[in-house]
């Protein structure tokens, strides 16, 4: 049945597919690059079809390409999590996610050790930063928590927890209010103007256009940081109903006008094709999805 398949070079299809690179894939395998396009041209005769396009720095995936990939790469990965476990002393039980910092202090973090009293035997490893992680081509990181209203195309998306947005102060201070303009926590976001489009979009439909011209504004790089500046009384901030979310429950946050709140995007748990299934990442996916669920 399997006779005539091209292990080989498949699996040096596979690297070179993930890296998007012959150079990458050649060391990763311990070959020449040359070796790594042989391989390659090969199988593309073996299928009958292109599998990469050649772009001026490196190649892509053609749209057949990427499906052959999507199939090879959780095959892979299946046999090796199989080796793994029928190991005498199996690999360790852990898995990586990346993710940022606000969602990781906010959010994740307080909610971990519900994971770790249910999966004791696994080990989360949080790789926390703004720029996202290629996760085809970084096969280090296990899962990625990501934050848009776009689509992932190429990545398998497992579950989501969407959110919406309002303003919010220290019960002092939100419970004063009023049409004038107060102090506002603001957030330097990557896209600032996202922000700033959704303290548009609330000031419009709770009818306080005035509020564009604020008192004084207080700015911070991350919404952590931010929210503490709203505990602290320094003025109103608009935050995720997902980020505020711990703060509201404990009564340090509380909403100003609760009957106004404004669309906002999803958070998406995102991990390559097939490594859904690898027992770590199928157990932290499992749990992560029961907690969507709660705080949706």
């Amino acid at each position: 049945m399997f006779a005539t398949l091209p292990v080989t070079a498949l699996r040096t299809f596979e690297a070179a597919a993930r890296l998007l690179s012959f150079k990458l894939a050649a060391a990763e395998l311990a070959v020449t690059a040359t070796a790594v396009s042989h391989q390659v041209k090969a199988l593309e005769r073996h299928v009958g079809y292109a599998l990469f396009e050649r772009v001026p720095r490196g190649v892509r995936l053609t749209e057949k390409g990427a499906r052959l990939f999507a199939g090879v790469h959780g095959a892979l990965l299946d046999v090796a999590q199989t080796l793994d476990a029928l190991r005498a002393a199996p690999a360790s039980g852990a898995l990586t996610l990346s993710t940022t910092h606000s969602f990781a202090a906010l959010w994740l973090v307080p909610r971990l050790g519900r994971f770790y009293t249910a999966f004791p035997q696994y080990q989360l490893n949080l790789n926390t930063s703004p720029e996202p992680v290629d996760l085809l081509r970084d096969a280090s990181v296990d899962l990625a928590i990501r934050y848009s209203r776009a689509r992932w195309p190429g990545l398998h998306a497992a579950c989501s927890l969407q959110e919406w947005f309002g303003v919010y102060g220290a019960p002092s201070l939100a419970a004063r209010p009023g049409r004038r303009a107060p102090s506002l926590v603001t957030v330097r976001w990557r896209d600032s103007q996202l922000y700033e489009q959704g303290w548009q979009d609330w000031c419009e439909a709770a009818g306080l256009p005035s509020w564009r011209k604020p008192a004084a504004v207080h700015a911070y790089e991350e919404e952590h940081y931010a929210l503490q500046a709203a505990i602290a009384g320094q003025g109103l901030v608009l935050a995720s109903s997902v980020m505020v979310s711990d703060s509201v429950a404990a009564g340090t946050l509380v909403p100003y006008r609760p009957d106004v709140r404004v669309a906002g995007a999803a958070y998406t748990a995102l991990c390559a094709p097939g490594r859904e299934r690898h027992p770590p990442v199928k157990a932290f996916l499992g749990w992560l999805r029961s907690e969507f669920e709660a705080q949706a």
